[in-house]
């Protein structure tokens, strides 16, 4: 009897001995299947942009998307697990084309200003700009008193467009011969070229990387028609999105990531950071 209880009793530790080295082999292959489990795809995120814009988002010579923004954008979707698809779109109906969801955010030197604001959601500010008056470099043109009786172009539902159509720039532009507004900034200093108009405005990002690429031919005045920041533009209502870009440029920022993009496309840094 005793040697039958010895022997159930050992066999009972046996059994139970199988069933814990089961679980734990089960729990061994649930986690190399887990292991091996292909990562979750990334989120498709369709970035709007204006394709003509240098060196910002511009296309090489292979045709690509390039520049600044674009590298800023595929860096900080790349962290968030998101893949970039950049569609390039009219400038002027770029409200339209976020709000109808064909584009998901415009990442392409969107300057923030109040109008902006109450219409799209937006990220802080990342870098710094202004807007340049540009002239042929053998123009007289040497401020904003000297446009009087000019020919002015700006880009379509741009900021320099926004500038001169505020109150306090009436004088201004009324004062103009012509005032003139085109789809995209490489058909302005086409024109600029021809001398079918006498000044451009334009953002300082672009000014230099003209001034960079064409040495000797255009003139940037000292006094601007304004400094700005710029931000990323959402919908509204996308919220979470919004949030994560933000944190992630934050992260960007910090790490010297926007620093070194900025150096490579501009020769300096106008990354701007607020440390708040």
């Amino acid at each position: 009897m005793k040697f039958g209880k010895k022997l159930a009793a050992v066999l009972t530790l046996a059994v139970m001995g199988m069933a814990i080295v089961g679980c734990g082999g089960g729990d061994k292959k649930a986690e190399e299947k887990k292991a091996a489990a292909p990562a979750k795809p990334a989120q498709k995120i369709v970035i709007g942009l204006d394709d003509n814009f240098a060196p910002m988002g511009f296309r090489d010579k292979d045709n690509k998307i390039v520049g600044m923004d674009i590298d800023l954008a595929r860096e900080a979707c790349k962290r968030l697990n998101m893949e970039a698809e950049f569609k390039p779109i009219d400038w002027g109906a770029k409200e339209a084309e976020i709000k109808s969801k064909r584009i998901d955010m415009i990442w392409n030197c969107f300057t923030v200003n109040p109008e902006r604001e109450k219409t799209y959601g937006l990220t802080k500010p990342y870098i710094t700009n202004a807007q340049m008056i540009v002239v042929p470099v053998d123009s007289k043109i040497a401020s904003k008193a000297d446009l009087a009786g000019k020919r002015v172009a700006v880009q379509d539902d741009s900021t320099g467009s926004y500038l001169l159509e505020l109150p306090k720039n009436k004088a201004l532009k009324d004062s103009l011969k012509d005032y003139r507004k085109y789809p995209e900034f490489a058909s302005i200093y086409l024109e600029l070229d021809n001398k079918r108009v006498d000044v451009a405005i334009v953002d300082a990002v672009l000014a230099g990387y003209y001034d960079k690429k064409n040495p000797g031919k255009y003139k940037i005045l000292k006094e601007n028609m304004g400094e700005e920041v710029v931000a990323v533009a959402f919908r509204k209502e996308d919220k979470e999105l919004i949030a994560k870009v933000d944190k992630v440029l934050d992260e960007m920022k910090k790490d010297g990531t926007c620093k070194k993009v900025s150096e490579k496309w501009l020769g300096i840094d106008i990354t701007k950071y607020d440390a708040k």
